[in-house]
């Protein structure tokens, strides 16, 4: 059931399922909370309340906002914590990795601990010998197409390279929910902006994280040549000890939607391991 919060500039749309200590999910550019649908029912049934997020323009949240920075997500997120009576675990994928990393800092008593799934969160540079990796020209290619054309058959084509290999069941109905929201008025305008925007307040924030942080790179992501080297650099990036990286053999940039199981795996053991250190 679709809830909302009014915040300033607009109206963010959640919703929540199960009970016990939160965990808020935030998906990527172009989506919507659909993006977390395989993860949230072992979530709730390993003990959790799991509140949903769709980001400032996506889903059902309002689509029009002043700014579509990382900086400005995370004080939508913070908000829904607040509200929800938190702190919460903050999960984000993709754009909203850097979202959680900035609340994380500049909260650090509503936010326990951070996970990043195949996460943008610091500054990026394209190196000429990474346009030698196929799938990672294919997918840039792609994606550039969309945010500068809007154009929804790019963005799908570039799904099609982000998903490789194994795809969900319900795959043409996850396209098709897509492309619907998409084509909503002041969908796509959300997705160019969300996509102009730089991780450079993100990067700027790592340093100040206080909580621990786990982060999630599939091997085959077509967002970097070497997923393994940003996942890394990240961790580095982060206050010593904080940080830990678990790469997903053969998962493209949505590794809970291709591998739940395993990111489910991953994040319980991650919050196990932290509440056993604390």
């Amino acid at each position: 059931m679709t809830e909302y919060l009014a915040v300033d500039g607009g109206t963010i749309a959640y919703e929540v399922t199960g009970a016990g200590p939160l965990i808020v999910l935030a998906h990527g550019v172009g989506d919507s909370r659909a993006a977390y649908r395989a993860v949230i029912p072992p979530l709730v049934a390993a003990g959790y309340r799991v509140a949903a997020v769709d980001l400032r323009g996506c889903g059902e949240s309002s689509t029009d906002w002043p700014a579509w920075s990382r900086t400005a997500i995370a004080g939508d997120l913070l908000a829904v914590i607040r509200h929800l009576g938190g702190p919460a675990v903050l999960v984000g994928h993709s754009f909203s990795g850097g979202a959680a990393t900035i609340a994380a800092a500049q909260e650090p008593s509503l936010v326990t601990a951070v996970v990043e799934l195949a996460p943008f969160t610091r500054k990026q540079s394209v190196r000429l010998g990474d346009l030698r990796v196929r799938r990672f020209r294919q997918g840039m290619l792609r994606l550039l197409g969309a945010g500068l054309f809007g154009s929804v058959p790019l963005w799908r084509s570039y799904l099609d390279v982000a998903y490789p290999g194994v795809k969900p069941a319900d795959w043409a109905e996850r396209l098709g929910r897509v492309e619907a929201l998409l084509r909503e008025p002041g969908r796509m305008k959300a997705f160019q902006g969300m996509g102009r925007v730089a991780p450079g307040d993100a990067d700027a924030q790592l340093g100040n994280v206080r909580c621990p942080v786990l982060v999630v790179m599939g091997t085959q992501d077509p967002d970097w040549a070497d997923p393994h080297a940003e996942g890394t650099a990240i961790v580095e990036a982060l206050p010593s000890g904080l940080g830990r990286l678990a790469m997903i053999e053969g998962a493209g940039h949505y590794p809970h939607d291709q591998y739940a199981d395993q990111v489910v795996s991953l994040t319980l053991g991650f919050l196990r391991a932290e509440a056993a250190r604390a």
